[in-house]
């Protein structure tokens, strides 16, 4: 399915998103220093946690609430709330005012209605793309994504350290343009029939509401395929996470200097840490090159084949990056890495919108993102473990647990093959 022929929420949304992506990674990768900074290690991992629990929490409820009131409100909703996050993360940035407790206030703010965003958004390619085209639209969603990756960091490097007051206030500001847009230009896609059955209970109290949240979901962790997808998930996000976590300490600590080029006596060479810009880099440039080539040419195999595929293809590639010490060692590793990563990415976001029933696709999208979310809550523990058992060891440990979520996808698609004969 070409652009061209995509609905017109889509073309908005994806102009608007990849603006505000290359913006929100301009600064994105730099948060980390200065929370530790400011507050210290301790307090800073203490209120990172505190800070996911609550998109956690915002995700779910983001679900629920795109069913309830519309794709589009909700979307609108959630860019006005990242703006007022932004805006006060830049008043704790700016050169008048010094208080990292109200950046770190606005950060989780903007963090929170990210999360309140993203199932509506996801809910709304599945009301407007026929089941088989979602594949390849979320993949160019993707793509967009990945590109914003590759060119905010090098803008970031070059603009956030001397001027973070500025770039934050640009962040606020595309995200309010980008709000009152989607209010002006977006449709609401809420199929009208769940809509109609929402409108009959507006008058319930608002308790009642909270139980029938509570007993959809209910009902989709009572859903064995949907429940092994999502375990599946978080065991196989544990290796896709450490590209920021465990690959920079592994490479800063073990690779004093890296030779890329060598002609007689002149070399190219890297420290472990400029290695680590050069890893970044690659991997965010062959998924924004390879997505959409890739997703059309596993599109004619069976996701059975696609899913379990992708988690040895992780296994191989965390372990050989453990593994490696040269510079062309390390591009191999992460380029396999990067094949299974482009296998994962359209596909599962199909599936899901296969699995789940019309009336629940907001809250299945969000349900879904635990994957993501409770992954990153787990992730971090692989640089304590480093002290204890080495890097060989708990590379190898990552490369087990992908290789178990392989195990766990052909369970699932035994059973969901049996469901659906």
């Amino acid at each position: 399915m070409k652009i061209r022929d995509w609905d017109s929420n889509l073309k908005i949304r994806l102009g608007g998103e990849a603006a505000f992506n290359v913006i929100f990674w301009t600064f994105f990768p730099f948060l980390s220093i200065y929370f530790t900074r400011e507050f210290g290690k301790g307090w800073t991992g203490i209120l990172l946690v505190v800070s996911q629990l609550l998109s956690v929490f915002a995700n779910l409820l983001g679900g629920y609430c795109a069913d309830r009131f519309g794709r589009k409100r909700m979307m609108v909703f959630a860019a006005y709330g990242q703006a007022v996050g932004y805006g006060l993360f830049a008043a704790a940035a700016s050169p008048w005012l010094s208080m990292p407790i109200l950046g770190f206030t606005g950060f989780t703010m903007a963090s929170f209605f990210g999360a309140l965003y993203w199932p509506a958004s996801q809910a709304m390619v599945a009301d407007v793309v026929e089941e088989k085209d979602q594949a390849s639209v979320f993949a160019i969603f993707y793509t967009a994504a990945n590109m914003a990756v590759v060119v905010g960091p090098l803008l970031g490097s070059i603009l956030y350290e001397d001027n973070p007051y500025t770039v934050l206030v640009i962040a606020a500001i595309i995200c309010m343009l980008l709000a009152l847009f989607m209010n002006y230009r977006l449709q609401e896609t809420l199929p009208e029939k769940l809509a109609e059955r929402k409108r009959s209970n507006a008058g319930d109290p608002w308790y009642r509401s909270v139980t029938v949240q509570l007993r959809d979901y209910k009902v989709i962790a009572t859903d064995r395929v949907f429940l092994l997808f999502t375990i599946a998930g978080v065991l196989l996000s544990q290796t896709f996470m450490q590209l920021d976590l465990l690959f920079p300490v592994f490479l800063k600590e073990t690779i004093q200097q890296a030779t890329i080029f060598s002609f007689k006596d002149w070399h190219l060479e890297v420290t472990g840490q400029q290695l680590f810009g050069l890893i970044v880099s690659e991997n965010g440039l062959l998924v924004a090159l390879f997505t959409v080539l890739v997703t059309k040419w596993i599109v004619g195999f069976r996701d059975r084949y696609i899913f379990i595929g992708g988690a040895l293809l992780y296994a191989v590639g965390i372990q050989m990056f453990g593994l490696m010490s040269t510079f062309w060692g390390f591009t191999l590793a992460i380029a396999i890495f990067t094949l299974a990563e482009l296998m994962s990415a359209g596909p599962q976001q199909a599936f899901i919108a296969r699995l789940a029933p019309e009336e629940m696709r907001g809250q299945y999208f969000a349900a879904a993102s635990l994957r993501y979310t409770l992954g990153r809550t787990l992730s971090p523990l692989t640089i304590p473990l480093t002290s204890w058992i080495g890097f060989t060891w708990t590379f190898t440990l990552l490369a087990v647990l992908a290789a178990l979520s392989a195990l766990i996808y052909n369970r699932m698609f035994n059973l969901f093959d049996k469901q659906s004969a």
